[in-house]
Parts: structure tokens; C-alpha cells; sequence
């Protein structure tokens, strides 16, 4: 059984305790230990701060551009490892490991490809100057800084991959180092990753570190020009917005939290249609694919309510092919939630929803393949149902993350809209139908209220990228109970590391700061 020790200050810090194990969801085996409260905060972070970002901001944006395609190198090299860790610490299915492995390293290779654009610029102008004076001649230039901190990252247990290099990927193409926390139930393959980047040596020192095991005293090292981005639960985000570092120094913070997804299937999809056959395998994808373990998963599925049991009976039908247990074995589809601790918040929350919901697919009877129901953490699909989804209340509120999903009946266009934004903001809405018209009016109506809505007709039927998967040129985030942040989007992910200010001066004296400064928005 190996340690997972913290990295900071540029060393592998020694043993702090062993207060954490981390387990094989399926069998129930100890894999790994992660220490307690992390010694030496402070000194590390301002190592980070000092050194880090001296060495990464020493260099231009193509360069640094560069550095992320050399960490990529690292990553391909060291893929047969990353699945072997997925499966055993997350319990995963080499397909869906490969959502957060390989969803890593392309969106490492995206910024690498769009950051070289940047050139050798080391400033980034925002916009064209505005003139000031009725000579023409005092103007004022707004230009983007690197904040003059570090970026610290307090991650989720779903994607250990993934979500470290999304986060990172841009925060080192803008100069500003990264210290990841991970969750310690799945904190492993983080680990193994930055582990093989520091062995490569190809970032300078201080500017990738890592805390495993205890988040005691992050918050507390953190100082006004430093940024933080969280991912996690409603109830840890309001914890953290309330510490001081936020509320009374400005520490600048991006919230992705709980978010109630919804799938909108469209009136003119009837049975029979190319787009009700798209939304019922997307419906399925979503409450299978990594067992059903997404922010961005499908909980909310509103179709018209003449089309109601058909859906039922289409995903249901569906729903009994997935093969469900041990990920070891080929013909297993869907593997385990990360850990009993999740499987039995998933089946409270089922049972919950089973309050004033109906049960139309219960997987629960369908048999495990190769695990003792007692140890392992698998949960076999659950679909609910609400005919009158204006009486159902918990669908709207609360969240099971897990492979449960709702279908709710929607009268009319307008129905179906205020039901999704009952959900009080969420990261993706998805809408199905071949009616191009009226999709574009149901996307412009749900915008204010989503930080993404995928909107799929026939014509994209093989080749539109999933209601759930991220992709890291279209922003990733939301509004309201989602947290309010935003992340992704292209180039327009460094703008949350970087700080912008007004240069006033001659026009002379503006045009000084090229050729070494390019606008941000290539």
C-alpha cells in the first residue's frame, strides 16, 4: 500500500500522519493513505508565490503554451498506469475512465494548441485604447496582469483527472502557479499524475503543488491577490464564501456546486422520430456514464406528457442491457460509485425522491456481476417518474448523485421552461427536437438561467459531443444554485487569472507596450 505525500515549497514533504485510506469501491481493498493537516502551509504557499511565478512569468505565453504540450507528452506516456489507478480507486470501466483521462489530456492539448496563438506576447491587451483627450493624443489602455498569487484548487472525487488539468491547464498558460487539493477518496491518480510531471521537470519549481489527505488551514494561507477555485457541494461552497479570506480580503472565487440538469424533449419528437430515439440514448448515456457520477448529468427529464410512457418504457427497456458490477470483467458496462459512503447517499436520496416520485425502472433487481453487495459500492440505475411535475417539489431541490434520474411531464413550451428554471440555475440544459425554430427559442429563453444549453437536432445526431461531456472551447459553469462560475470557454479562461487595470498615458507612451502584447481574444 503506497503514501500520498503533500508537495510544497518544491520538496515531497515528509509523513504527516496517515489519517486517511483510500479504498477499491468494488472489493473493499486498502490501496493508499493520505496524511492529516498539512505542515508547512504557509511557507508553501509563499514559495509558490515567490518562485513559482517568477519562473512561469519569466516566460511569454507561447512558451508557457508550450510547457502544457511537454506535460501532455507526460500524461500519453503514462496512460496504461492512470486506467489501472481509475479502475481500483475509482471503480470505473476502462470507457468511463477514458471520459477523465482522456478528457484531461484533450483539453490539455486544446490550450497548448490555442495558447500558442498568444505568441510571444507577455502582456495581453484588452481591447483597442480609448481616447481621452479632444487632441486625440492621452488615451487609456485596459491590459490583463497575471494576479500576483497562486491558484488553489479544492477538487471533487469524480474526475481526479480531468478536473485538476481544466483548472490548471489555463491557470499555467496565464502564469500563476497551482496548489490542487484533491478529494482524498480519489486523490490517488491526482497524485500519480503530478507526481510524473514534477519527475519531468519541466515546470520551474513552485509552480505545480499538491495537498493530500486533510483541507485544514488552506483557506487560512490564502492572501488577497491569491484565486480560488472550488468544486464540490452547495453546503462546503457557502462554508467557504463565508471564510474571511473571501469575504473580507477579495480573495477571488469560482463556485461550481450543485446543479439540477434538465433535458428537454421537444413536442414534435413523437415516438417513432430519429430525435426521441437521440434523447432516450441520452438519457441513458447520462444515468450510466460513470455511474451516473456528473455534475453535469441529466437529473430533471422533461417530455411532453402525451409522450410520457413511451419515453418510460424506450429508456427502461434500455436500461435493463446495462451490465452492472465488478469493471474488471469485460461485459460490465457500468462500475461502482466511488465508495459505500456515496452508495448509501445515493439510495437515502432515491428513496427520498421515491417519496413523491414513481419508480419506473428499478435496477436494484438486476443482478451484480462478480462483487458482495455488502462491500462493494455498486448502484444499478433508477429511473422516477412525476406525471404532474407541478406537484413534485424534492426533483427540483434535490440532488442524487448518482445513476437516478426523473422523467416530468411538461404541458406546453411554457411549461417546460419554467420547470427547468425550477431548478434555480444549473451547469447544462439539453434540448431534443428537429424543429431548429423552436429550439433556438427554447435555447435563448433557458440561457439566463444555464451556463450551457446543447441543443441537438437529426442533423447532428453522430456527431454532437453529449449534454454531459465538457468540452473546453464552450464555457463550463452556471448561475444560481450552480455556484455562479464559469470556467473553460476557450482563451476566455484565463480572464479568472489574470486581473485587468487601465494604463492613461500618451499614445507614445501606450504603443511602448507592443510588440511584446497581443489582444487576449485571438
Amino acid at each position: 500500500m503506497i503514501h500520498l505525500p503533500n508537495y510544497l515549497s518544491g520538496v515531497w514533504q515528509p509523513d504527516s500522519g496517515r489519517s486517511a485510506t483510500l479504498l477499491d469501491p468494488v472489493t473493499g481493498q486498502p490501496l493508499a493513505t493520505a496524511g492529516g493537516p498539512a505542515a508547512g502551509l504557509d511557507a508553501g504557499f509563499a514559495f509558490a508565490r515567490a518562485q513559482g511565478a517568477a519562473g512561469l512569468q519569466a516566460l511569454s505565453y507561447g512558451q508557457r503554451a508550450s510547457m502544457l504540450g511537454e506535460i501532455l507528452k507526460v500524461l500519453q506516456a503514462n496512460r496504461d498506469a492512470y486506467y489501472d489507478i481509475s479502475l481500483a480507486n475509482s471503480g470505473t470501466t476502462k470507457a468511463d475512465s477514458a471520459v477523465d483521462i482522456e478528457g484531461a489530456s484533450f483539453t490539455l492539448g486544446y490550450y497548448a494548441k490555442t495558447g500558442a496563438a498568444l505568441g510571444d506576447a507577455r502582456t495581453l491587451l484588452d481591447g483597442a485604447a480609448a481616447i481621452l483627450s479632444k487632441d486625440q493624443l492621452f488615451q487609456s489602455q485596459h491590459i490583463l496582469t497575471p494576479v500576483r498569487g497562486v491558484a488553489l484548487f479544492i477538487n471533487a472525487f469524480n474526475f481526479p483527472a480531468w478536473g485538476l488539468w481544466e483548472k490548471a491547464a489555463p491557470a499555467l498558460l496565464s502564469g500563476v502557479p497551482v496548489i490542487i487539493k484533491p478529494a482524498t477518496v480519489t486523490a490517488w491518480l491526482t497524485h500519480r499524475m503530478v507526481a510524473d510531471v514534477i519527475a519531468a521537470g519541466i515546470l520551474p519549481e513552485g509552480a505545480l503543488s499538491i495537498v493530500c489527505g486533510s483541507s485544514a488551514g488552506l483557506l487560512d494561507a490564502l492572501q488577497p491577490f491569491d484565486v480560488l477555485s472550488f468544486t464540490g457541494s452547495a453546503d462546503t461552497a457557502a462554508l467557504i464564501r463565508s471564510h474571511a479570506a473571501i469575504s473580507r480580503h477579495s480573495v477571488r472565487a469560482n463556485i461550481e456546486a450543485d446543479s439540477l440538469n434538465s433535458s428537454i424533449l421537444g413536442v414534435d419528437a413523437a415516438p417513432g422520430t430519429a430525435a426521441f430515439d437521440l434523447y432516450v440514448n441520452e438519457l441513458v448515456r447520462e444515468m450510466t456514464t460513470k455511474s451516473g457520477q456528473r455534475c453535469t448529468a441529466i437529473r430533471r427529464a422533461l417530455v411532453p406528457q402525451q409522450f410520457f410512457d413511451a419515453v418510460a418504457e424506450a429508456v427502461g427497456a434500455k436500461l435493463a442491457q446495462v451490465s452492472v458490477g465488478n469493471p474488471r470483467h469485460a461485459e460490465v458496462r457500468m462500475g461502482s460509485l466511488v465508495g459505500r459512503e456515496q452508495f448509501d447517499s445515493v439510495q437515502a436520496g432515491i428513496a427520498r425522491l421515491a417519496s413523491e416520485a414513481t419508480v419506473l425502472y428499478d435496477g436494484s433487481a438486476q443482478a451484480l456481476i462478480d462483487v458482495d453487495p455488502a462491500i462493494a459500492a455498486c448502484a444499478a440505475p433508477t429511473l422516477l417518474g412525476v406525471r404532474d411535475a407541478d406537484r413534485a417539489a424534492l426533483v427540483h431541490d434535490h440532488e442524487v448523485f448518482g445513476p437516478v434520474s426523473t422523467l416530468l411531464g411538461y404541458r406546453d413550451t411554457g411549461h417546460a421552461l419554467s420547470l427547468a428554471h425550477r431548478g434555480l440555475g444549473s451547469l447544462v440544459a439539453s434540448v431534443f427536437s428537429a424543429d431548429s425554430a423552436w429550439m433556438a427559442q427554447v435555447g435563448r429563453e433557458l440561457a439566463g438561467t444555464h451556463g450551457r444549453v446543447h441543443m441537438v437536432s437529426p442533423d447532428v445526431g453522430k456527431t454532437q459531443t453529449g449534454h454531459g461531456n465538457v468540452m473546453p472551447a464552450s464555457i463550463h459553469g452556471g448561475p444560481g444554485r450552480a455556484g455562479g462560475g464559469e470556467e473553460l470557454g476557450g482563451l476566455r479562461a484565463l480572464g479568472f487569472y489574470h486581473r485587468r487595470a487601465a494604463l492613461q498615458g500618451s499614445s507614445v507612451t501606450l504603443q511602448q507596450l507592443t510588440p511584446a502584447a497581443t489582444n487576449w481574444n485571438v
